[in-house]
């Protein structure tokens, strides 16, 4: 049971790390133009959306994950 919880902690980590770095490294440099003086707002706007998108996406696998890891122990 130790070791699926690492897993399971182990996975929570690689994800927030990985996460962030994704969003660091690809959502930053995205630039809209063409909205004139609302380019900043919308770019925001995009990125703060496709991020949420992420977060929930990130959610579910640590819940499937957690599900996974019960059901495993539960059999036992």
């Amino acid at each position: 049971m130790k070791s699926d919880l690492f897993g399971f902690l182990f996975a929570m980590w690689a994800l927030i790390i990985v996460g962030g770095g994704i969003l660091v490294t690809l959502l930053g440099p995205i630039l809209i133009l063409g909205f004139g003086q609302h380019d900043l707002f919308i770019g925001s706007v995009i990125k703060a959306a496709i991020a949420l998108v992420l977060v929930v996406i990130w959610i579910l696998i640590l819940l499937k994950l957690k599900n996974w890891i019960f059901k495993k122990e539960l059999k036992l």
